[in-house]
């Protein structure tokens, strides 16, 4: 298990039970109380702690190496009936997005999401969670490719952002951006968007663009990173926390301020602590928001979406 600065508390308590545990199985001394003691203040230290944390604590979790990545939640949503589509039809395979089609319970799904690596290997050859131009542009074919046989299409949002290389320039990365966000508004299937990890700038709204945009509690989704944000206003990365206060990046902000419509509740200590309740959670709110949708006709899906847009960012006076 790994642990971040701020779960150094909860570190010591679970050393501590560990190391009770193993004197009470070693010898005979009843330790039983005593572990039951550090059980309750492990207990009460993770609510308090979780309860009150800050916005680049959340940041922080979103980041945590024991995360579950885009592949995990659709192979627990799917299982075997996942079947991974590759190529943009142009460049090449971009393993920084992934898609393909999959069941969740009885109804098939598109689902399209960044994969970022668990180790030095595969980080590598998943570019970091950062697609190019011919990411976006193969997950705007299956997109495409879901509208002509009428499935909705699932989208997992966790990236750092768009590759930002001269070569991802050169292919044209911020028109395959807008070209997306531009079909995304008027695709004629539902879509619901899950973000489970990091939504950072056009790289997240790539693929961002739904009927029903569902937040994990401790994700963020912002224009920028704190740390990017810091370095440009403060010309330093040490002033990240005031960055990300300031950004109003979490879950429980871009509720506030209508960005997104659900916030999807994570065991406590976050969604990697339990991944099969964050799994099993996941999947009831993507089936509920398609029962929400599934009966509307395709002039109604789009013209409910585009209201639904066009009304962000509007401020009374």
């Amino acid at each position: 298990m790994e642990y971040l600065d701020f779960e150094q508390p909860i570190k010591e308590l679970e050393e501590q039970l560990e190391k009770c545990t193993l004197i009470g199985e070693e010898s005979d001394v009843d330790v039983t109380n005593t572990c039951k003691q550090i059980e309750k203040k492990l207990k009460e230290t993770k609510k308090e702690l979780y309860k009150n944390l800050t916005p680049w604590q959340r940041v922080q979790l979103s980041r945590h190496p024991n995360r579950p990545y885009t592949l995990d939640y659709i192979k627990a949503l799917c299982g075997d009936t996942w079947l991974e589509l590759h190529g943009d039809r142009n460049v090449k395979d971009d393993k920084a997005m992934i898609g393909g089609l999959g069941k969740i319970g009885n109804q098939s799904f598109m689902l399209i999401g960044q994969q970022k690596g668990y180790n030095t290997k595969t980080r590598q050859y998943r570019n970091f969670g950062m697609a190019n131009p011919e990411g976006y542009r193969k997950a705007l074919r299956l997109m495409k490719s879901a509208e002509k046989f009428g499935l909705p299409v699932v989208t997992f949002i966790d990236t750092p952002g768009a590759y930002p290389g001269l070569e991802a320039e050169e292919r044209g990365q911020g028109e395959a951006i807008a070209r997306n966000i531009l079909e995304m508004t008027r695709l004629k299937v539902p879509i619901i968007v899950c973000i489970i990890g990091e939504g950072a700038s056009g790289g997240a709204l790539g693929i961002g663009v739904g009927d029903k945009v569902l937040m994990l509690e401790n994700t963020w989704y912002s224009v920028i990173s704190p740390e990017s944000c810091s370095s440009i206003l403060w010309r330093s990365w040490e002033f990240k926390e005031q960055a990300a206060e300031a950004l109003k990046l979490t879950a429980n902000d871009m509720k506030k301020q209508k960005l997104i419509d659900e916030i999807v509740k994570e065991p406590l200590g976050g969604a990697h602590s339990d991944r099969q309740k964050t799994f099993d959670t996941v999947k009831e709110k993507i089936l509920q928001a398609y029962d929400e949708f599934k009966n509307l006709s395709p002039a109604d899906l789009v013209k409910k979406r585009m209201n639904k847009y066009s009304e962000m960012g509007v401020f009374k006076g």
